[in-house]
């Protein structure tokens, strides 16, 4: 009886044992990007209330604080940019629906408010997963640079080829001009969409860079040679950063 029994015990054993030894798969990390719009004259009071409060209150609700910027040039006097990080979706939304009805942000956002409200209107919000090639390490630089955010729309059903284009020479390219990768994205919730961030020492660099890449000739045979069944980018958006002094990434 015992030599019957044994075979089917082991066996739920190893059962048990390889569901234990098998990691679980985890879902994407989700990120956030961010922009908040504000009334005239109450940017500093947004920046106040995010050094003092609400960076801290994100991390105390599982949120990853990665990068606060501003505009240079236009919006940077009524404009904050970020990114930040949960988990996966269903983080996010715990997350968010744990901030908002904490305590400490309800009191500090209505102390904040006295004098008037700071939104002009609603934050836009773009969730994104990192493409397989982001070097995702937000890695912080020992003096503050100058960031790109450069959003690519594709020509339908082109986004792979934009993405093999960039995880096969474009990025070496870019390091190559001296720029810095630093995420490239794609959301959600828009089809046919690229959205990266790299960084540049200032302003003189990041033009330098800019020239060598689009006259280097490795560079021209790359977009030649990925553009022969059809253009690729149709719409490229680009926004110039600096980031603020609560910022992680500089």
């Amino acid at each position: 009886m015992h030599s019957t029994l044994l075979p089917v015990w082991a066996a739920a054993c190893l059962l048990v044992a390889n569901c234990l030894m098998t990691p679980a798969v985890a879902e994407e990390r989700v990120y956030e990007l961010r922009t908040y719009t504000t009334n005239e004259g109450k940017l500093d009071n947004l920046n106040a209330r995010f050094r003092d409060h609400t960076t801290r209150l994100f991390k105390k609700h599982g949120i990853e604080n990665h990068a606060y910027w501003v505009p240079v040039g236009e919006g940077e006097e009524n404009t904050l940019v970020y990114i930040i990080s949960h988990a996966d979706n269903d983080a996010a939304k715990a997350s968010w629906n744990g901030f908002r009805e904490d305590a400490e942000w309800q009191k500090v956002a209505a102390e904040s408010e006295k004098d008037g409200k700071i939104l002009s209107k609603r934050p836009d919000a773009v969730y994104m997963e990192a493409t397989d090639f982001s070097p995702q390490n937000f890695e912080s630089a020992e003096e503050p640079r100058l960031f790109e955010l450069r959003t690519y729309t594709t020509a339908e059903g082109r986004l792979p080829a934009l993405l093999k284009r960039f995880r096969e020479g474009e990025l070496k390219l870019f390091e190559k001009q001296g720029m810095t990768n630093i995420a490239y994205f794609t959301p959600q919730d828009k089809p046919n969409t690229l959205i990266y961030v790299v960084a540049h020492k200032d302003a003189d660099a990041m033009k330098k860079s800019w020239e060598g890449f689009r006259n280097d000739q490795e560079w021209q045979q790359l977009w030649e040679s990925s553009t022969k069944d059809g253009k690729i980018v149709i719409k490229v958006d680009r926004q110039i950063l600096r980031p603020v002094d609560y910022s992680p990434l500089k």
